[in-house]
């Protein structure tokens, strides 16, 4: 296959969100005149397993113009924006294997597509596509350079590999850099969480109790976000500390357990599986609403909930409804897939403006240094990072102090006290 899009007469549209979506991405833009000059990727074959969005698009556009040759295929089912597919195919001469609500089959066929190509670095979104590589095409790994992973469930499953000696290439977990995590998954996923809850259902927030399962980055922004809507914010966790942070931020910190029994609306964010199962479900009000905002649709335990239903109805876009056979209802969100990019577009293009800047100067680093790296997991190089916010604050005609010779002095030296 050259590509697998649903309709190639969609690209127009596509074409349109892409370049809107460009203009709030000035830091990518700044990179890639400079990789349209230098040309650093010259030669390089990349394989990227991505949410196929407008922000993606501009980021395949950026290696492009450095000189690689990109394949692209979905990180997620229900991700795709079927019209930048179409365009990325139409008018930017990329191969795109992707199609929204493809089924699982089709998902790991596509993958297996953009594996094909031999590729020599790795994007991921979630592991799926290097995990693949490590399970069936062992005899690619000798050739693969390097890869990146982008998402918090995808760096968990990459550490576990490194530390069972399974990993056959570095990675660079691009989701840890300041400049990915701080602001990406915070008010990215927050906004969009929000967003796709609100696309999906249509529901008020202000007043009602909302339950987030998980006080990371994501679920502080989730919280944040909730909040600033006039909602009654929960959080659940299992991290004391994490906790005592939620408690501190002002919101109420209780178990599930308790949780379930009071909650309207529940997000999960915590890259775990099974954080809402059959003893919750057993105890929610009539009509509460699930939704996910991790990766993987496993936080929500959909197996459990379909057996305690009496009847199940698609009821609104993105909406399913459980009814139970007590006969409360219970509706779940894009299929407890990741609701801010299945219900909605994702996060907005000036976060992924930074998170994507990253990827293509960290693409630009494994080429470089790629060869001489263990096979770990690594942290985005700080030099890059610092880069990134730099480019960034420039963009937004932002000037900050640099210390003084006499301030450098005082900060290396121990000789001086009071």
């Amino acid at each position: 296959m050259k590509y697998d899009v649903k309709n190639l007469n969609l690209a127009e549209e596509g074409k349109l969100k892409i370049e809107w979506a460009k203009k709030a991405m000035p830091v990518l833009s700044l990179i890639k005149e400079r990789f349209l000059r230098e040309r650093p990727l010259s030669g390089i074959k990349i394989g990227a397993c991505l949410h196929v969005t407008t922000e993606t698009a501009n980021l395949v556009d950026t290696l492009v113009a450095g000189g690689a040759e990109v394949f692209l295929c979905a990180s997620n089912p229900l991700s795709t924006q079927d019209d930048v597919a179409a365009a990325l195919v139409k008018y930017f001469d990329i191969p795109v294997f992707a199609i929204k609500g493809e089924d699982n089959n089709t998902y790991y066929r596509h993958i297996e597509a953009v594996i094909s190509n031999c590729p020599v670095i790795s994007l991921d979104d979630g592991a799926d596509l290097v995990s693949t590589i490590h399970k069936l095409h062992k005899d690619l790994m000798d050739s693969v350079i390097g890869g990146t992973e982008e998402t918090t469930t995808g760096v968990i499953r990459l550490r576990s590999m490194a530390q069972n000696g399974v990993l056959g290439y570095p990675i660079i977990a691009v989701n840890d850099a300041m400049t990915k995590h701080l602001f990406d998954n915070r008010y990215g996923t927050g906004q969009s969480t929000i967003d796709g809850i609100l696309r999906a259902t249509n529901r008020l927030l202000a007043g009602s109790n909302f339950v987030v399962c998980g006080y990371g980055w994501c679920g502080r922004g989730v919280a944040m976000r909730a909040k600033g809507m006039g909602a009654n914010v929960i959080v659940t966790e299992v991290d004391p500390l994490k906790s005592l942070e939620a408690v501190m931020d002002g919101f109420r910190v209780m178990k599930i357990s308790e949780a379930a029994r009071i909650g309207d609306i529940f997000c999960t964010v915590t890259g775990d599986i099974n954080v809402i199962r059959a003893e919750h479900f057993s105890v929610m009000k009539d009509g509460a609403i699930l939704a996910n905002s991790g990766h993987f649709d496993v936080e929500i335990d959909k197996k459990a909930l379909k057996e305690m239903a009496k009847s199940v109805r698609h009821i609104r876009e993105y909406v399913d409804e459980y009814q139970l056979k007590d006969g409360r209802r219970i509706y779940l969100l894009a299929e407890g897939r990741l609701v801010n990019l299945s219900a909605a577009e994702g996060h907005p293009s000036a976060v992924m403006d930074m998170s994507f800047s990253n990827q293509a100067l960290t693409v630009e680093f494994l080429v470089k240094k790629g060869r001489g790296l263990e096979k770990k997991v690594y942290p985005v190089p700080e030099d890059i990072d610092r880069e990134v916010a730099r480019l960034k604050l420039e963009t937004m005609g932002i000037s900050i102090d640099e210390l003084t010779p006499e301030q450098k002095d005082y900060l290396s030296s121990w000789e001086m006290g009071t």
